[in-house]
């Protein structure tokens, strides 16, 4: 009896143990599995991904698009800013589920394509979270393929957006527009006055500077890029479609019969189904092999107007044959596309050999290299194609800062170099702008004013005053002096603000001024702006510095020490063109111009690589004149006194060689000096002999 309760005793003891560690293992899995995803779905989503639900009204009105929209009135542009360099801030609604009323959404899950636009927007400088200050809108539903959603109900939740007003400002991304068997070339939804970055655009349906043609994406064309070579090629020239019409099949395969040079491919089953593999005669063949052996891939119209072969042959090398009448090319606005891609009419396919066989063979080379970059440049991801399409609107609204035609199209080339300037030599009679950069330096202001203001060519001088905590001297407290004075405060304390180019400026030169630049004397100044008159496409100026190798770390250093070398002059005191302040600040790549805005360091080194980026030519130093120190500043008052400074500015020089993807700046033992100096010959027949303590 005894050892029986002894036994009943123990099993409940172990059946209290293993209750208490399954309790213990529960509340283990429950804290250590449970919890955290709990935790992550109460935490707010990312900004594109909170749903909402909207049910739409059957009777929910519609929008009727404007087909004669124009930018001019259908776009106000008065939600976009009205400082002179604008403001392009772009929307994009909180994702939602559109459902009609018996709660059937409106159409299919968004695509990854679409999220990534969206993603794209959202990571990019143009975004805004507050649609108050938003100049476009983006609607998160997704109207990319037309196969995907109702028309009607989706034009009907497009109208109910809470900042629609008719579609006004909108943006509509599209790349799949129409269906069987019409397949129209535009998107058949009723948007009001909104715009749409469309593919395959035609002539027609193309609302001249309003709507904007984009490019499809195309998997297969990131695959080609990677695989490519000129050389080798035993096509001449390819169709490159497998859904052509028979007319189209029949004329080519009677040009083929007469000249070899062509091939005409087709599907190697009657159904079509297998797309990796076509046919051409007898032969079969890898669908992506097409592009990267033949030399010209002929596209011709298929049932949509545009799909992805025209990116397939950019990427692969395969230069384009465009036989499609009416067609809108991908970002024409910008693009030279007669650079890359050959236009043809359909209707003259017998003349086609003729012609393309007269194309030089260096010729067909660069286009092959254009074409490639240009897929790379503005077509090759979703995220690019995005971008450029905002960077178009943002053009479209501010011109003044557009890019030039060079930046859109000529591809880069470390050996070559361009002078941006139309003549070689400046008009004797045009004279220079200074243009002083100045914090608080009152005293030091006033003497370089009234000191410069004596120079015979001087035409202007530009204040920039840099300060926000403190307001210029009163007017009347300024230097009196006989040319015209213009202060310009400045709305942030940026180096950058010294390079932009003010409505200001109305000569050609511009001498760029620190307010402690005290040590040059007018003979100097004088010389120096001669000299940049024979030279107007380099920077001229006085104090030098060069940039060396260092073998061990394998990095470039920033020198300031005296040497016989120099690869850059310093912008406290310089001549140069005033194109290059259109260029600092509208062409220059943004991240360099952030990073010394940022760090509040290094705009003269910008400005150095970018001179010699685009010229390929080296900064002229001129005088001998060594030492620019302030004698009146004391170390707190110059950025250069931080001990930090020198280390900064081997970091600019190698960062800014890293974006420029080289080092540009180019390491000359050249200096310029009047004619007659150091010479025995008495001062007065010397034209410049005032040169001050060396």
């Amino acid at each position: 009896m005894f050892i029986r309760l002894a036994c009943c005793r123990l099993l409940r003891h172990r059946k209290l143990i293993y209750i208490s560690l399954f309790i213990s293992f529960l509340l283990s899995f429950v804290y250590v599995v449970v919890l955290p995803h709990a935790v992550k779905l109460l935490q707010k989503p990312p900004k594109i991904q909170e749903v909402y639900q909207y049910v739409i009204p059957e009777d929910s009105p519609t929008d009727s698009t404007n087909s004669r929209c124009t930018f001019y009135d259908c776009f106000n542009i008065y939600r976009c800013g009205h400082e002179f360099n604008g403001d392009f801030k772009v929307y994009v609604y909180p994702m939602a589920r559109h459902v009609d009323q018996d709660f059937i959404p409106i159409g299919g899950k968004m695509s990854k394509e679409y999220h990534t636009i969206l993603s794209a927007i959202v990571e990019s400088q143009y975004y805004t979270k507050n649609p108050e200050e938003a100049c476009v809108f983006v609607s998160s539903i997704d109207t990319l393929n037309q196969n995907r959603f109702r028309v009607k109900e989706t034009s009907q939740a497009l109208a109910l957006l809470p900042h629609w007003n008719g579609g006004q400002n909108h943006l509509i991304f599209n790349m799949v527009p129409g269906t069987a068997p019409d397949y129209k070339t535009v998107v058949e939804l009723s948007i009001g006055k909104a715009m749409v970055a469309g593919v395959g655009f035609d002539s027609w349906t193309y609302r001249s500077s309003f709507d904007i043609s984009i490019a499809i994406y195309s998997d297969l064309a990131i695959s080609l890029s990677n695989d490519y070579t000129f050389k080798n090629r035993t096509t001449f020239i390819s169709t490159v479609q497998i859904n052509l019409h028979n007319d189209f099949i029949t004329s080519l395969k009677s040009i083929e019969k007469q000249k070899s040079m062509i091939r005409v491919i087709e599907p190697c089953s009657p159904s079509g189904q297998n797309k990796t593999i076509v046919c051409h005669k007898n032969n079969t063949y890898n669908y992506a092999e097409v592009f990267t052996d033949s030399v010209f891939c002929l596209i011709l119209p298929g049932p949509r107007l545009m799909d992805t072969v025209l990116i397939d042959a950019l990427a692969a090398g395969c230069i384009p044959i465009v036989a499609i009448n009416h067609v809108v090319l991908p970002f024409f606005e910008v693009i030279d596309w007669k650079r890359a891609i050959i236009m043809w009419s359909e209707t003259e396919l017998n003349t086609l050999l003729e012609v393309v066989s007269g194309i030089p063979l260096d010729r067909r080379k660069d286009m092959s290299a254009q074409g490639r970059w240009l897929y790379k440049t503005y077509l090759s991801s979703l995220q690019i194609i995005t971008m450029t399409t905002l960077k178009i609107l943002s053009q479209r609204l501010h011109p003044h800062s557009s890019d030039f035609y060079e930046n859109w199209n000529l591809r880069p080339n470390p050996v070559s170099a361009r002078n941006p300037l139309f003549l070689p030599y400046m008009s004797d009679s045009s004279g220079f702008t200074a243009i002083i950069l100045s914090y608080d330096r009152i005293d030091s202001l006033f003497t370089l004013i009234n000191m410069i203001s004596k120079a015979p060519s001087l035409q202007k001088i530009i204040v920039v005053w840099n300060n926000q905590l403190k307001s210029p001297p009163h007017f009347s407290e300024w230097p009196k002096i006989d040319v015209s004075l213009k202060i310009v405060q400045t709305t942030a304390n940026k180096l950058s603000n010294r390079f932009f180019p003010y409505r200001e400026i109305e000569t050609e030169a511009i001498l760029s001024l620190d307010d402690d630049i005290l040590m040059l004397t007018l003979d100097e100044i004088e010389f120096g702006f001669q000299v940049w008159k024979e030279f107007p496409d380099h920077i001229v100026g006085f104090p030098s510095r060069t940039h060396v190798w260092n073998n061990k770390t394998n990095t470039w250093k920033y020198e300031s020490e005296w040497k016989n070398e120099l690869s850059m002059v310093l912008t406290g005191a310089a001549f140069y063109h005033k194109y290059w302040n259109q260029a600092y600040t509208y062409i220059m790549p943004n991240n360099i111009k952030e990073w010394v805005d940022d760090h509040m360091n290094c705009e003269d080194i910008a400005m150095n690589f970018l001179v010699s980026n685009t010229t390929n030519k080296a900064p002229i130093k001129v005088t001998p004149k060594k030492k620019f120190k302030c004698p009146q500043c004391t170390n707190t008052e110059m950025l250069s006194a931080d001990q930090g400074h020198m280390a900064t500015r081997t970091s600019c020089v190698n960062m800014f060689a890293a974006i420029y993807g080289r080092m540009p700046l180019k390491t000359v033992e050249y200096r310029i000096d009047p004619v007659l100096y150091r010479s025995l010959l008495p001062k007065k027949l010397k034209r410049y002999n005032n040169f001050g303590e060396l």
